[in-house]
């Protein structure tokens, strides 16, 4: 056969061949069933476990490399957003509101929690034009980052998205810009 078979087309069949056996290494390291059903994934499927508390609690949470900074009741990072003007109503609508979440009262709900850690005096709410109402501390809007999943975790800290830097506050009220 090898003299039928020109160079480039051993060179394929050899590369056939490993490609094979590699493909075969991956179905038999992946754990699959008799019936070809995998039964592990390189995917995390399990849930992270949050705190207990309610969204609109802000409450001081340790985060590595940055120290204590205001989290919500479920121990999630909270963010300002460096385009808006303390004490005055956000100024991120729209795709930036989509990417960055406000962290807002629910419906009946009159007024934030104050957490451990927080100064009471620090955290208010601001009206947003949409009839919502968002919580403040120091007089910042408060954010939230979507890929921040689980306590602890800080990723938006200082990217500059949505038309803006993003930081997170120290329970003084005031923004880390250091990364």
């Amino acid at each position: 056969m090898k003299q039928r078979l020109g160079r480039s087309a051993r060179s394929w069949l050899r590369a056939a061949g490993c490609t094979a056996g590699v493909v075969a290494l991956v179905v038999v390291s992946s754990g699959c069933t008799a019936s070809g059903t995998a039964i592990s994934t390189p995917y995390v499927t399990t849930r992270t476990q949050l705190e207990a508390g309610p969204t609109y609690e802000v409450k001081a949470g340790a985060v590595s490399g940055l120290g204590t900074v205001l989290v919500d009741g479920q121990g999630l990072t909270l963010y300002l957003f460096a385009n808006d003007q303390r004490g005055l109503p956000s100024r991120c609508y729209a795709i930036c509101a989509v990417q960055w979440p406000p962290v807002l009262l629910p419906p009946g709900v009159t007024a934030p929690v104050a957490g451990p850690g927080i100064r009471s005096s620090l955290l208010g709410t601001v009206p947003r034009s949409d009839g919502s109402i968002q919580l403040t501390y120091h007089g910042w809007p408060l954010y939230r980052w979507p890929l921040d999943r689980a306590p602890g975790m800080a990723t938006g800290q200082g990217i500059a998205n949505a038309g803006g830097r993003w930081y997170v506050l120290t329970v003084a009220g005031d923004p880390i810009l250091a990364a």
